[in-house]
């Protein structure tokens, strides 16, 4: 059969997390981006929300991580009904579960993995403990070390996210069932080869964004901004020690902040809540901006918020950690730091926001960038060639 492929029809699978996250906005974009270029797109979708908290759902999204075999029959009868061309599938845990893949392969039909982080490797899917990055679970005891460590701060789930992972790895469901693994940077790449994932069967699809309606007013605001989930991996204790560091400048956090309980009462009065807010506020909020930043202490994956911030000309203030430093350019489209180190922000931020020249320089040369390799076609393009290459490896 050939390797050559007609995707009309793309099946999306995808466990929504709890809490609206930056993979959902993702995911939905990359939906939105496929049916504004004609295709027909399906969702097979899950949500942790469905937890809520209660004993019951916890130990059954415990024993759904590692298998499931009544989403395996509920996708094989969406299947049947939609025939897709091709499967996309992003995040299965805790509720999809490996389980998933073996109706698709029976059915011949080509996956795509989008991997927005390293949980394939890493249990909690940060490498990072105790705000260090970490990757003992790639040496000896593998994921014995969530355990140990207690990774998640709760046994519970350290036992069950280990598991999982250890289940698949041994049996390399996941591994032998993905026809094309996709990262968005080099860096994320890099990492996946090291663990013996063949650099043919990974792809390189940036984030992206859709300029059409953004003010083209490159007039500076006058907010340091973060956007994004308020957890401790995110550098949110850096972010907030540079406000204290600086009364004088107002600081904004715009994300849900539960993962953080009483964060708030410790915060700089020069510190403003803004809570989840919609696309509108977003990019309202981008305008009223002087500086964004993104003090991640983990490798992350592609924050969306930095090219977001790019496409309204505002310099980003970024960690220098995993594929943020190579997307935000240092002295060119923004400025790096040292991931964790509060006073490297705190001067950083310090001498940008004084510098309103520097602001607007990098700021509009992070615009003319994010234009040219973080566009939605250029996006489209590398999908659609990622698309090609798994049905070659799948048909092949």
């Amino acid at each position: 059969m050939s390797g050559s492929i007609n995707v009309k029809r793309i099946l999306y699978i995808h466990n929504d997390y709890a809490s609206p996250s930056g993979e959902e906005h993702a995911a939905q974009s990359i939906v939105d981006l496929l049916r504004a270029h004609g295709h027909e797109v399906f969702w097979f979708k899950r949500s942790s929300a469905e937890i809520a908290g209660s004993f019951a759902g916890k130990v059954k999204a415990f024993f759904a991580g590692i298998h499931n075999p009544f989403a395996a029959r509920k996708l094989a009868e969406k299947l049947d009904r939609t025939k897709p061309d091709i499967v996309q599938v992003q995040n299965i845990y805790p509720f999809l579960s490996a389980s998933i893949f073996r109706a698709i392969k029976d059915r011949g039909i080509p996956v795509v993995m989008l991997c927005p982080n390293y949980r394939l490797f890493c249990p909690n899917g940060l490498h990072l403990r105790n705000g260090r990055v970490c990757e003992k679970c790639l040496g000896f005891g593998r994921e014995f070390w969530c355990v140990l460590r207690n990774c998640e701060d709760n046994v519970f789930k350290s036992v069950g996210y280990a598991l999982r992972n250890a289940f698949n790895r041994v049996t390399k469901r996941i591994l032998n069932s993905v026809d094309m693994f996709v990262v968005q940077t080099e860096f994320q790449k890099q990492k996946f080869a090291e663990r013996d994932i063949p650099e043919d069967h990974i792809g390189i699809v940036p984030g992206f964004v859709q300029p059409d309606g953004i003010p083209r007013d490159n007039t500076l605001g006058d907010l340091v901004t973060y956007i994004g989930r308020v957890s401790p991996e995110k550098g949110v204790d850096e972010f907030l020690d540079a406000a204290k560091a600086m009364p004088d400048v107002p600081f904004v956090i715009a994300g849900n902040h539960d993962r953080m309980p009483g964060v708030r009462d410790r915060s700089p009065l020069n510190v403003q809540w803004l809570g989840f807010l919609g696309a509108n506020e977003l990019d309202e909020l981008y305008l009223r901006s002087k500086i964004v930043v993104v003090p991640s202490r983990c490798y992350e994956g592609f924050p969306n918020v930095i090219t977001q911030a790019m496409t309204f000309a505002r310099p980003v203030v970024a960690a220098r950690i995993g594929g943020m430093a190579s997307i935000v350019e240092d002295n060119r489209t923004g400025l790096l730091f040292e991931a964790g180190n509060a006073k490297d922000l705190t001067a950083k931020l310090t001498f940008l926001y004084k510098n309103d020249h520097l602001c607007l320089k990098l700021g509009n040369k992070a615009q003319r960038i994010a234009s040219l390799k973080y566009s939605a076609e250029k996006a489209y393009e590398s999908l659609m060639n990622v698309y090609e290459r798994a049905a070659q490896h799948c048909y092949g």
